[in-house]
């Protein structure tokens, strides 16, 4: 079920009332409604791949219950292997059983082999990646003794379902989400009106923003060739938007549904685009996977207390993983190869870039090199963006010489992005900017609270009207679902 859609406007007061009675009764019985409410709402899609959920849930209780119990370092150990198996092994075979096996069959050929084996074509169940991540740090805190077991089984299969999340995040951890199970947190007026906020936010972000967007750039992306020039190099830029405002935006509407209930889920993006450093970009950029990664990997594998090739190793492993993660494709290992070599740049030109800086003068001017780094930044991530967008490699480079090609002269383009339509998109662009622009120089509550009554709720109204009356004709489904 999408968030902006017709059934989930019927589903969601549903589910408020009823988390909010039976919340009366108590945590169980609340609880329970939720675990049922987050299955119909992910069942809506394809009611088979429950079986998962259930299955990633029952196993990682099971293995929290025993490590709770178990003292022997080997019996610990083996009872978080069977929750590694479990959880990677259901992700892997769903999501890269044919993207590996295509690769062997590629390899094989290369080497003048036939390999016999005809990929499953299986149907990725939309936010394995999320869930069984969220369910795995869970096994992984226990055995680290960061946590203990829990031992209501109703409590933590919530924890794992929990409809506002479920699908695309953000990645919870059981430390801080769990506990808000177990007790029972009115909602004040003024956490529903924060709520309320983030999800008209997150609607325009996704419906007038990335919706938009999409049709322009799925039109180019689908035929780069047949754009060349400046229309795919806007498309490119677009994209950056498209998929910010697109995941940002489901993650503002999750976090509002979430305080209309009473929780509180983690903030997944903090205005990426006025990073000015790709690693201050990943402290920004979907924050809930990023620190996964730091946590349950980086840290592990020695972190930046090793010598320095072998953390210059772990660094890129982390992001070739990372881009892996995202989709069972070479363009994504590209696209984190990218991130990751960046990174490594970075810290290895410091010393240069800082010198340059001193003879540009800029020293003196920490302003103008911030706007400078800022700038540089973004055009790093939107050539990465070009990887993580195009459906190959092959593409991606075509689409990269079919950018730096001369425009066609007759050009004929989707019909939002033509006149006035364009310019709304560009509209859209410029007031999620300028909002994001006040954020950064001052918390956006306060300010808002500020202003007189009249004011804030014509700023409602107006972002009500442009998300009912400037979305597309078309239901465009989140992009992180195939993930």
């Amino acid at each position: 079920m999408l968030f902006v859609s017709y059934e989930f406007l019927v589903f969601l007061p549903l589910a408020l009332l009823g988390c909010a009675l039976l919340g009366r009764i108590g945590t169980r019985a609340r609880n329970l409604f939720l675990v049922a409410a987050s299955y119909v709402f992910y069942g809506w899609w394809d009611w088979r791949f429950l079986s998962l959920i259930a299955a990633s849930s029952l196993l990682d209780y099971a293995v929290g219950i025993g490590l709770g119990r178990a003292r022997a370092p080997a019996a610990r150990r083996l009872l978080l292997a069977a929750s590694l198996a479990g959880n990677l092994g259901l992700l892997g075979f769903f999501k890269y059983f044919d993207f590996f096996l295509e690769s062997l069959r590629a390899a094989a050929a290369a080497l003048g082999w036939t390999l016999d084996a005809a990929p499953l074509r299986l149907v990725l169940p939309v936010g394995i990646s999320f869930y069984t991540f969220q369910t795995l740090s869970y096994s992984i805190d226990v055995y680290r003794g960061r946590i203990r077991p829990i031992l209501d089984p109703v409590a933590f299969f919530a924890f794992v379902g929990y409809f506002p999340q479920l699908v695309a995040g953000p990645i919870e951890r059981a430390a801080s989400l769990l506990p808000q199970f177990l007790t029972i947190r009115p909602v004040a007026p003024a956490m529903a009106a924060d709520g309320l906020r983030l999800m008209l936010w997150g609607a325009f972000k996704k419906i007038v923003v990335a919706d938009r967007l999409a049709v322009f750039v799925n039109a180019v992306y689908a035929a780069p060739s047949d754009f060349a020039g400046w229309p795919v190099l806007l498309a490119t830029y677009f994209f950056a938007f498209q998929i910010y405002g697109d995941f940002s935006g489901y993650t503002d509407i999750a976090r509002g549904v979430a305080r209309l209930m009473g929780f509180e889920l983690m903030l997944n993006f903090r205005r990426p685009y006025f990073a000015a450093s790709i690693a201050e970009f990943w402290s920004r950029w979907h924050i809930s996977l990023s620190t996964w990664f730091r946590d349950y990997v980086y840290i592990p594998l020695g972190g930046n207390r090793v010598p320095r090739w072998r953390w210059r190793l772990n660094l890129m492993t982390v992001f070739l993983v990372s881009g892996l993660w995202h989709g069972a494709n070479w363009t994504f290992v590209v696209w984190g190869a990218l991130h990751g070599a960046a990174m490594l740049l970075s810290s290895a030109t410091r010393a240069w870039r800082d010198r340059l800086a001193d003879a540009l003068g800029m020293a003196a001017r920490p302003r103008l090199r911030r706007v400078t780094q800022t700038l540089l930044t973004f055009h790093l991530v939107g050539a990465g963006w070009v990887f993580f967008r195009a459906p190959s490699l092959r593409a991606a480079l075509q689409t990269f010489y079919a950018m730096a090609g001369p425009t066609p002269a007759r050009l004929a383009l989707p019909e939002l992005a033509r006149g006035a339509s364009l310019a709304v998109s560009l509209a859209a662009v410029a007031v999620l900017l300028a909002v994001e622009f006040a954020a950064e120089r001052r918390p956006l509550r306060p300010a808002l609270a500020a202003l007189p009554a009249a004011v804030r709720w014509s700023a409602y109204l107006a972002i009500a009207l442009a998300v009912l009356n400037l979305g597309t004709r078309e239901e465009i489904p989140f992009i992180y679902f195939q993930f």
